[in-house]
């Protein structure tokens, strides 16, 4: 009796944004999905082959010079064919970052990723005993990890060695040059002993490695602000600001420093204001807030502010979560701004009105439709390993009601009955096609809207909007049910939309909490859904529907990792008078035990 052969050849195109070959040579490398190295190729002018792929998923990760690195997911399970053929685009680097500066960081050994990960954890948990033993094994099993190197530096800031701490993080650097939270840390402990002219070098690398970082940006502000070089301290805080949205806030009272001593004492008191909105228990702002408001008359002399290091510029500090890597969650959408084209103007206003437009497009054509799903779920243990795959196969069907004039529900069917207990421990991922009326007219002035600029997506210009659920509206988009009939708790949305410049249909979004809801010990969920075109030819209409989504979620110390892909697309109609309302969406969790 012959043996099954499950092995296959890979032939990889790699393609820029105009959708051509890319020139010269690129560095592929496959690993397995738990982090285990498996071959490395190299591609000359976009394509390499790999021969005899064993029945599997990978990684593949692509580093070309003078392009972004990418990593994409493939599955390696031949069906009939020992051919696969799998195309990659590449996106130009952010200006002056290069792809080829990661060669050096190797994907970690998978006992030295369970170290490392035990390590994170236990400083995490504020229990540095553990992380020290858990950290030597990591050094033992990979002393040339940059990462590695970084986080012991963490756990000696942790127990009070700064100087120790700063000793690693130069080794990380000496590492990997652009190992940017080690360029961030070292640039922070630098600030707090006072010593901007030695840490202004090492945040310039930083911006130079993630132009787009809020962080960088806000700690050379402070660092300009210590040299008195106010107008760069200004800039730089403003910058931070435009880039960090909700979470930069912590550089206000660094730019109200800047332009009290740059002599705008008004707009110092305004931004003070706004900074103790968001913290209210600062009281060092508040002193600051107090002083700014008396008027000069009634301040002596002798007594009048002498902005320095100790008065008005406090450190931007970061909490143990900020400085420690996350081994498995996709970074905050808040951490950095993704890279746009330089001078492209946005008018905001029209950007959002023909969105606006295709949503509504959307709602009036469709009364329901269903579409083949099929979802993987991973479980991510704490050290960051995911363990087995699960699968799902569903009937997915999404209808879009007016129970009464001003609301729209979506309700999403798997199934039938019982089909949130299909899911993998009774989850069920919900609201995904409701997502994209964020950008309804009903729903955007809901939501503070920000155009960061002109990008390429898939080789396509698209217009990049950021939007913050305002905290004055309603939360009308997702919220979540314990429960079936169990309570209701609304939860305040994130995110980034890219919208193609030609057709202002929506392509890709992605969302996190605002804040983690601790009601329901939901501390984290990530959501990034890809758009396409799908064409109907009963109705002769083209709507643009997921195709994949990829959901990350932290409740409960349970850290799921689910892709959600669809086809198959049916669509029923609907009557053209139908109106048009506000959306509903929960997506249901079991109660507690």
């Amino acid at each position: 009796m012959s043996r099954l052969i499950t092995i296959t050849d890979l032939d990889l195109y790699i393609k820029g944004p105009d959708g051509k070959p890319i020139e010269g040579t690129a560095l592929v490398t496959l690993t397995k999905l738990d982090g285990q190295f498996y071959k490395q190729g190299t591609a000359k002018d976009g394509y390499v082959r790999f021969n005899e792929l064993a029945q599997s998923e990978y990684n593949v990760q692509v580093l070309a010079p003078g392009f972004a690195r990418v990593t994409k997911q493939i599955e390696a399970y031949p069906e009939g064919t020992t051919l696969m053929k799998v195309t990659i685009r590449v996106e130009p680097a952010a200006e002056g970052i290069d792809a080829t500066t990661d060669m050096e960081v190797q994907a970690l050994a998978p006992k030295a990723q369970k170290a490392l990960g035990k390590a994170i954890e236990a400083l995490r948990a504020n229990k540095p005993g553990n992380a020290r033993s858990s950290l030597e094994t990591a050094v033992r099993i990979a002393p040339k990890s940059a990462e590695v190197q970084y986080v012991y530096g963490v756990y000696e800031m942790g127990v009070g060695d700064k100087a120790q701490a700063k000793t690693y993080w130069t080794k990380s650097l000496e590492l990997h040059p652009q190992h940017f939270r080690a360029l961030i840390s070292l640039s922070q402990e630098l600030l707090g002993e006072n010593k901007p002219s030695e840490a202004v070098p090492f945040l310039q690398r930083a911006i130079r490695t993630e132009p787009s970082s809020w962080r960088a940006h806000a700690l050379m502000a402070e660092a300009h602000l210590r040299q008195g070089s106010l107008e760069e301290s200004i800039k730089q805080a403003e910058r931070a600001l435009e880039l960090g949205h909700g979470k930069a806030t912590v550089v206000q009272p660094v730019l109200a420093a800047a332009l009290l001593r740059h002599g705008e004492r008004e707009r110092a008191a305004a931004i003070l204001k706004g900074y103790l909105q968001e913290h209210p228990g600062d009281e060092e702002a508040q002193k600051q807030l107090a002083f700014l408001q008396t008027p000069p008359s009634q301040v002596a002399s002798e007594t009048t502010i002498d902005v320095d290091a100790d008065t008005m510029s406090p450190t931007v500090g970061e909490g143990i979560g900020d400085v420690l890597p996350s081994n498995w969650l996709p970074p905050d959408v808040d951490e950095k701004v993704p890279p746009v084209e330089p001078g492209a103007t946005c008018a905001l206003d029209d950007v959002l009105q023909k969105a606006g437009k295709q949503v509504q497009e959307f709602v009036k054509n469709v009364d329901r439709f269903t579409a083949s799903e099929f979802l993987k779920h991973e479980a991510v243990d704490k050290w960051g390993i995911a363990g087995s795959t699960e699968t799902r196969k569903f009937d997915y069907v999404v209808a879009v009601e007016e129970p009464k004039p001003g609301f729209l529900n979506v309700e999403e069917y798997r199934g039938g009955p019982g089909a949130v207990s299909e899911f993998p421990g009774g989850v069920a991922t919900m609201g995904l096609p409701a997502l994209p009326l964020i950008f309804h007219p009903y729903n955007a002035v809901n939501f503070e809207m920000t155009c960061e600029g002109l990008t390429r997506w898939n080789g396509t210009l698209a217009w990049q909007v950021h939007f913050r659920q305002r905290r004055d509206k309603p939360n009308t988009i997702r919220s979540y049910r314990l429960g079936m009939d169990g309570p209701s708790y609304p939860v305040a949305l994130k995110g980034r939309a890219w919208i193609l410049a030609d057709s202002f249909q929506i392509a890709r979004l992605e969302t996190d909490l605002i804040a983690p809801v601790p009601q329901i010990r939901l501390v984290a969920d990530h959501t990034a859904i890809e758009y396409g075109p799908v064409r109907f030819r009963i109705r002769e209409v083209e709507m643009w529907l997921p195709q994949s989504a990829e959901v990350f979620y932290d409740w409960r110390g349970k850290r799921i990792h689910r892709r959600h892909s669809f086809s198959n697309y049916m669509l029923f109609g609907v009557d053209q008078k139908q109106r048009i309302s506000q959306p509903k969406v929960e997506t249901q969790i079991p109660p507690e035990n």
